[in-house]
This record gives structure tokens, C-alpha cells and sequence, in this order.
């Protein structure tokens, strides 16, 4: 499947809107006030974990399928979706991906954020520099990808067979914006909220 310059995705799974959190923060690496960089402005509101940290995060949930497998669901119109942990500095969502699903390209509202592919194998399509043009990266089981909060990617199965992928963001996401890929670049086309979701 090859990536269309005119064509907009979406990213909003369609089918499942199972946000209950059943994987607590004592499922994933421990107390993270140590990852934390630089001082919190306001006591309440926790500094965002560091991309490292959070791909640290998804690689190590994905090496304990007994907490998420049970979960994985497939759905034919789109990709399935399940948020697995929600706490004031980061979330985790379990995502499932049939052969030709995408999420188009898309940014993260400013989250900082990462992801691994636990089963199959995906790819990722994001913008170089001028010289560089449209990147196309392979990704397959066992990867982690980590980002900053500017990121724009599009990630897509491109495989024969399902892929099972594990995400974080850091702070949670509050908003995502789409893009159209166009002969200029990217161009943003709409932006959604968690309600959306």
C-alpha cells in the first residue's frame, strides 16, 4: 500500500470506545519522578516524561503480554483501540492493526510520545528535512519509536498479517490534528479532542 499525497486518514478508531483503564501504574516501570526533567510550575501538574522514559515505558509493557493480550480485539473497519493506563503524567493505549489500516498523518497535540510494535510489523512515514523528502521506515516486532512534542507521522500496516502495537504519551493527549500530504507538504485539515475518542 502506498502512501496517497491526496488522501486523508483518519485516526479515530471507529469500533471500540473502551477507554477503562485496566492496567495500573504499578504495571509499568516503577516510580518515574526520577525521569522527570526540570521543575514542576505547579505542583499539580506533573512535568511530561521524557520520550526515552516513555518508550522504556511500552518496551517493557510489550515484553508482559499476560497484561494487555487478553485485550487485543480486531476489527475489519478499522483499528481497535483500548487505553490500558491513565495517570496525571502519561497514558498507554493498545491499539490492533488489520493488513491496509493507517492512521493518516497526524500530530499528538504537543504530547510527547512513543510506541512499539509487540506483534507483526508496521511502517512509518514522516517528513525529513528539505533534502531528506517523505521517510518511509519499516517497523517491526520488538521496535520502539520515541518522538518529540512536534511530531507528525503516519503509521500504517502495509503487512500481510495483524500487528498489535503499545503507545504512550506524555502529558495524555488532549488533542490530535490531521494532515493532507501535498505536493508543498503537509497541510492541516482538522483536529480532534479525547471526546472524539
Amino acid at each position: 500500500m502506498s502512501p496517497s499525497p491526496s488522501i486523508s486518514h483518519d485516526i479515530r478508531p471507529s469500533i471500540s470506545r473502551d477507554t477503562r483503564p485496566t492496567v495500573g501504574p504499578e504495571a509499568h516501570a516503577g516510580d518515574h519522578a526520577g525521569d522527570h526533567p526540570g521543575s514542576h510550575a505547579d505542583a499539580d501538574v506533573p512535568a511530561p516524561l521524557t520520550p526515552g522514559t516513555l518508550r522504556t515505558i511500552v518496551r517493557e509493557l510489550a515484553e508482559r503480554p499476560e497484561e494487555w493480550i487478553h485485550h487485543v480485539r480486531l476489527s475489519a473497519e478499522d483499528r481497535w483501540y483500548r487505553r490500558l493506563t491513565a495517570d496525571d503524567d502519561h497514558e498507554v493505549w493498545l491499539i490492533s492493526w488489520l493488513p491496509g489500516q493507517s492512521t493518516g498523518f497526524h500530530d499528538h497535540g504537543g504530547s510527547r510520545g512513543a510506541f512499539t510494535v509487540a506483534l507483526g510489523e508496521l511502517e512509518e512515514l514522516s517528513l525529513g528535512g528539505p533534502e531528506q523528502g517523505l521517510l518511509i521506515r519499516r517497523v517491526p516486532a520488538g521496535t520502539a519509536r520515541a518522538f518529540g512534542p512536534e511530531y507528525v507521522h503516519d503509521v500504517r500496516n502495509t503487512a500481510a498479517g495483524p500487528a498489535v502495537t503499545l503507545h504512550a504519551y506524555s502529558p495524555p493527549l488532549s488533542s490530535m490534528a490531521h494532515y493532507d500530504l501535498r505536493a508543498g507538504g503537509l497541510v492541516r485539515t482538522s483536529e480532534e479532542g479525547p471526546e472524539q475518542w
